[in-house]
């Protein structure tokens, strides 16, 4: 019997996809690395979205049994929709696991959580016995932090008393993020709020300072994992 429709099947990426013959690049080359009955992690982004559709192609097409374990809740109803099962970290550990960065430097240190899911997605990657982070040209810097800042996310009641001690840390700006198809703040998909610190340098403790602080969930901040980096450039 055929499935009934739903309005998962009308989902679409809620916004234009920037750079995207390039992602196509990238996506392909992670749908070629899909193996049969292969536990995939599956990070958050457009490109990540356009793997996604790759992979579901070759699923069609080649009959392969695989699944997911999303880090979004945009992720999750994307697989719904292509007809990728699900599964969870309590039930598998993945092969492997894809995801994208905000801003990646040269000894890959990263900034993550511009879509608010870095700690599903650093818990994913920490999970994973390989990670490869999918990116074109644009996220590629010089300087850690020199475009974006640092997501952190944390529990809201904690708010006034992580503001205070993220201050001893230096930082230059200290925003909490506001929702724009809402009004108030951005809540997380872990009922939490997100604060953006920007930092004129980011050394190498600070994803630990950062933690240590009662109240803080996770940061966006990816110190010295073990990833690799798949950009259009090297492809």
């Amino acid at each position: 019997m055929e499935r009934e429709k739903t309005i998962i099947d009308t989902l679409e990426w809620g916004k234009e996809i920037s750079n995207r013959e390039e992602k196509e690049k990238v996506a392909d080359k992670i749908a070629s690395m899909v193996t049969d009955n292969d536990i995939i992690g599956i990070g958050s982004g457009s490109t990540a979205y356009l793997a996604l559709l790759k992979i579901a192609e070759r699923i069609r097409n080649e009959r392969l049994h695989i699944r997911a374990i999303p880090t979004s809740q945009e992720i999750k109803m994307t697989c719904a929709k292509l007809g990728i099962p699900l599964t969870s970290l309590l039930e598998h550990k993945p092969n492997w696991t894809f995801d994208g960065a905000d801003e990646i430097d040269f000894n890959h240190n990263m900034i993550k959580g511009r879509g608010g899911a870095m700690f599903k997605e650093k818990l994913l990657i920490s999970s994973s016995p390989r990670t490869f982070i999918i990116a074109d040209s644009s996220k590629m810097v010089s300087k850690l932090g020199s475009r974006f800042p640092v997501p952190v996310e944390i529990f809201p009641d904690a708010l006034i008393h992580v503001d205070q001690a993220l201050r001893s840390l230096s930082p230059v700006e200290i925003k909490l993020r506001m929702a724009q198809g809402k009004d108030g703040p951005v809540i997380t998909e872990n009922g939490n709020l997100i604060l953006d610190v920007r930092f004129d340098n980011i050394p190498d403790n600070l994803e630990n300072a950062i933690k240590s602080i009662t109240g803080v969930i996770e940061s966006g901040l990816f110190m010295h994992y073990e990833v690799q980096i798949l950009s259009s450039e090297k492809l």
